[in-house]
């Protein structure tokens, strides 16, 4: 009880079939009380993750405390834990959501976490891993984009231009993971002493990142 009167506040009105609705099916196993308290601290822990991440973080852990034992809470927690910076926090509880529900999990995630503790190599170890070879097209970028940063990290800034040279950036690229992966190539191009390269890929960055997720056009008009 005492735990639970630790929680941080719910506001009313919160519509918990906001939620996607695989998540919802996951909280089944709680009682009804139970997941709808346990939703309602998640759809928080969401709402909140860009403008609170702190108090965020706060709603994932209630959440977990009430529900340790599905997986779709405990990577939820773990989201939330890295996007807070707390890095330990986030890899123990993606550790546990993958062990639960099998898969590769957000080895991306964990290892931008283990970078974020300092620890390029061990980050550079999960991208070795077999689990890597079961992400998705979307995960290989993201876990690639990771591992170049890591490689970064250590100085090695040709070996991360080439690990994002394995996942075929184009020019002709469209979408959100591409923004993200032709943003990268640039930074590589450019730490490899690459200008005029950097430039036209920084520019194919900004043409499709129609979000303004980047700083892609700055980045360019710097190279000019």
């Amino acid at each position: 009880m005492a735990q639970k009167e630790r929680e941080p506040d719910l506001p009313s009105g919160l519509d918990i079939n906001d939620l996607d609705p695989s998540v919802l099916q996951d909280l089944k196993v709680l009682s009804k009380d139970n997941a709808e308290r346990v939703a309602q601290h998640m759809l928080m822990a969401t709402d909140l993750l860009e403008d609170d991440p702190k108090l965020a973080l706060e709603h994932a852990r209630a959440a977990k405390n009430r529900a340790g034992r599905v997986g779709v809470v405990r990577e939820t927690a773990g989201v939330v834990a890295y996007r807070a910076g707390e890095w330990k926090e986030a890899l123990s509880e993606l550790r546990a959501a993958r062990r639960m529900s099998g898969g590769p999990g957000l080895l991306a995630v964990m290892a931008d976490a283990e970078r974020g503790l300092g620890r390029p190599q061990k980050a550079l170890e999960l991208g070795r891993s077999p689990e890597a070879n079961e992400l998705d097209e979307a995960g290989k970028i993201e876990l690639a984009i990771v591992l170049a940063g890591a490689r970064h990290d250590l100085g090695q800034h040709d070996s991360a231009l080439a690990t994002l040279q394995r996942m075929n950036p184009s020019l002709d690229s469209q979408g959100f993971e591409q923004v993200r992966l032709s943003y990268a190539y640039a930074d590589a191009l450019l730490a490899t002493g690459q200008r005029g390269e950097a430039k036209t890929w920084f520019e194919h960055a900004a043409k499709i990142d129609t979000d303004g997720f980047t700083d892609a056009a700055e980045r360019a008009a710097e190279l000019d």
